[in-house]
């Protein structure tokens, strides 16, 4: 992976336009943000959770944290593109929170919108960082070609998973 900024990783100091392998960037990220996902699922949905300033100050700072890693390493034309998907996938995300909450004897429609926006959006933070994953992997980010090939795949992918637990719930 092309960096798009600095960073410094496990002490070594990588510049924009340095190459990082993939298995040094995604494994910490994937970790980390699928960590502090959950723990925004679980406090935003608790029964007796914590306050909406409070989810809003824990999530709001980590969500922030990750945007700035997240330019660094892939750049703000992708980072654009993550929020175009979320905007296209808010059903797709809406149908996996209420089947996830589903599993504890929850609905989402029993909160408001105010409560969806941390774990939305972690789960949009987590779906960009497996996708960028994806097109690491298969050393699709220079090859337009495979790129659009994989994007498309995503995207008909997902459309498929999201539409089948909509459906299964109905």
């Amino acid at each position: 992976m092309e960096l798009q900024g600095s960073i410094t990783i496990n002490g070594k100091k990588y510049e924009k336009g340095d190459t990082v392998p993939w298995y040094t960037i995604y494994p910490f990220f994937l970790l980390h943000v699928g960590a502090f996902g959950v723990s925004g699922f679980f406090m935003a949905y608790a029964s007796d959770g914590p306050e909406l300033g409070f989810l809003y100050l824990h999530g709001g700072f980590a969500c922030l944290i990750y945007l700035v890693f997240y330019v660094t390493l892939f750049g703000v034309d992708r980072v654009r593109w993550m929020f175009i998907n979320a905007a296209l996938g808010l059903f797709g995300i809406y149908a996996q929170i209420d089947w996830i909450l589903a599993l504890f004897g929850k609905q989402a429609g029993d909160f408001s919108a105010a409560v969806h926006f941390i774990p939305f959006f972690y789960y949009v933070l987590y779906t960009f960082l497996l996708h960028q994953m994806v097109l690491d992997v298969f050393k699709a980010r220079s090859d337009e070609r495979k790129r659009q090939r994989i994007d498309l795949l995503y995207i008909v992918l997902s459309v498929v998973i999201y539409g089948a637990i909509w459906l299964g719930q109905r």
